[in-house]
This record gives C-alpha cells, structure tokens and sequence, in this order.
C-alpha cells in the first residue's frame, strides 16, 4: 500500500501577487494579524525571515484544535514566486512520516493572481486521511490574507 502522497488546489485572488509571495516569504510572522482565528503567532527560530534554512514555528487552530508546526524553509524559487516548508516537527508529525507544503504564485498583469498549495506527504499508517481540511484550511487563510490587502 503506498502511503505517500500529493495534493494540489488553487484559489484565485485579487490581491497583488508579489505582496501575496512577500508574505510567505519574508513576512509570515504578519500573518497572524491578517488571520488572527487561524493564527495566533509565528516565530523565527533559527536563520533570517526569507531564507532557505531558516526555521520557522507556526501556533495555529485547525479543526477547532490548537497546534504546532515547526517548519524548515527548503526552497524559494523568486522568478517563480514560490516557498516550500518543510515540516519537521508538531501536531502533523503524529499522522505523517513527511509533510511538505509549497505555495506558488502566479501573477497576471491586470488579471487576477493564481495561489497554488501544494501538499506533498507521507503518511504514518493507511488509517491517517489525507489533509483535506488542512488544504480548506490553507485556502481559507488565503482569502484572509486577501481580505486584509483589500481594505
């Protein structure tokens, strides 16, 4: 039975894309402030904000439950707009042996700015579901990112 996995949706928005990458990037610990019920803080651990190394640990609510994600920034690609985490420890680490998360954007000159999240994982056991609410969870934050830009 193969336990690994791949999700991939995209949500678009109206918002600037480059600010949207910028977040991911080099601001995530604003985030909290542009979805405060979804997360409370984000702290840097190790290394700078927007470079590949640094570590980044994540205090969210999913699912009505308060948990914890310490991730490691593995890539930024910035000609594609793009930040891959890769968890490394928290809640997510008791369903999954891996769990890496991608947002990508796709900006459009005077058109609406494509987010791509992608989920790439391995589970723990075939009784572990695959991360759809985290996904609804991730494009949620999007349009609460959004939101706040649009004001």
């Amino acid at each position: 039975m193969d336990l690994s996995g791949k999700m991939v949706r995209e949500v678009e928005i109206k918002s600037d894309g480059d600010v949207f990458h910028e977040i991911f990037r080099y601001k995530p610990h604003h985030i909290s402030t542009m979805s405060p019920g979804k997360i409370q803080s984000v702290d840097l651990h190790e290394g700078d904000w927007g470079t590949v190394g640094s570590v980044i640990f994540w205090n969210y609510t999913h699912d009505g439950k308060e948990k914890t994600a310490k991730d490691i920034i593995e890539a930024i690609d910035e000609e594609k707009k793009l930040v891959r985490f890769k968890i490394v420890e928290g809640d997510l680490m008791q369903l999954y042996k891996t769990f890496t998360i991608t947002v990508h954007v796709d900006t459009k000159l005077g058109g609406n700015n494509l987010v791509t999240w992608t989920f790439e994982y391995e589970k723990l056991s075939g009784d572990v579901e695959d991360p759809n609410s985290l996904m609804d969870f991730c494009i949620v934050l999007t349009k609460d990112i959004e939101a706040h830009h649009l004001k």
